[in-house]
């Protein structure tokens, strides 16, 4: 049995700041068995209404800072990644989070800083990305290259951007504070500050990818099935802080 030790805990005291622009989030009802076997020891699944979720994110990185520091040619970039949500509990409450499956973003460095710091599945590719705000359409797409081909993930909506209501679908996607990763040395864990971001439901989504290549083939099915959701949430400032949990075993 893997239990969390908190006489382990390592607190590291570093913090990354950035705003992000417009979260391109498609949402797949996906089956357990697909996930289980990807769950960081010390936590589980999360669940709405009985059903869990793999997301295909998209976002633009601006004015990036690691330990208060900006990188130099590196502040603002791209990043989509494959999550699903997960939980873990902490005394008396739940700590709702994310884990992810694979992260592409345009720089071998960035990728290789992601990697040390969070032990996040982090991989660079070309990338590209066209936002659009206008006469109340909003347009985002994210673009990255594999094997001489772009791969896509756009939506398209109108109107104002909502706030999620309690309870709702949208907030159980996009309001997890927390991150979870696997390490040898135990379970990272870190926390995302931002506040709670408006949506713009999707009218049009388009998500074409080699998903076997990319992510695996047990989730082809799931990621060429119909969406559950999609949205474009505004986006805003945002301060990760990393911790590192220790697992012990008995």
């Amino acid at each position: 049995m893997l239990i969390l030790a908190s006489s382990a805990e390592r607190s590291i005291h570093h913090a990354e700041t950035v705003s992000d622009r417009e979260l391109a989030m498609l949402n797949f009802a996906v089956a357990l068995k697909l996930l289980e076997p990807l769950v960081p020891p010390g936590t589980e699944l999360d669940f709405h209404e009985g059903q869990t979720f793999l997301s295909v994110v998209g976002f633009l990185f601006l004015d990036t800072r690691v330990i208060g520091l900006p990188i130099p040619f590196h502040r603002d970039f791209e990043e989509v990644n494959l999550r699903f949500y997960i939980r873990r509990k902490n005394l008396a409450d739940w700590r709702r989070g994310v884990a992810f499956i694979r992260e592409l973003v345009p720089r071998q460095a960035i990728a290789i800083v992601a990697r040390t710091f969070y032990g996040e599945p982090y991989s660079a590719v070309p990338m590209r990305h066209s936002l659009e705000h206008k006469d109340g359409r909003v347009f985002a797409e994210y673009q990255w290259r594999r094997d001489e081909r772009w791969e896509t993930l756009a939506i398209t909506a109108t109107g104002e951007p909502q706030d999620s209501a309690q309870g709702s679908h949208e907030e159980f996607i996009t309001e997890h504070y927390w991150g979870y990763t696997a390490r040898r040395s135990g379970l990272s864990e870190y926390r995302v500050e931002h506040p709670r971001w408006r949506l713009w439901r999707a009218e049009t989504t388009k998500f074409e990818a080699d998903v076997a290549t990319l992510y695996g083939p047990q989730f082809v099915e799931t990621l060429s099935a119909t969406p559950a959701s999609g949205f474009i949430a505004e986006g805003s400032h945002i301060e990760v802080h990393r911790r590192t949990r220790e697992l012990e075993s008995e």
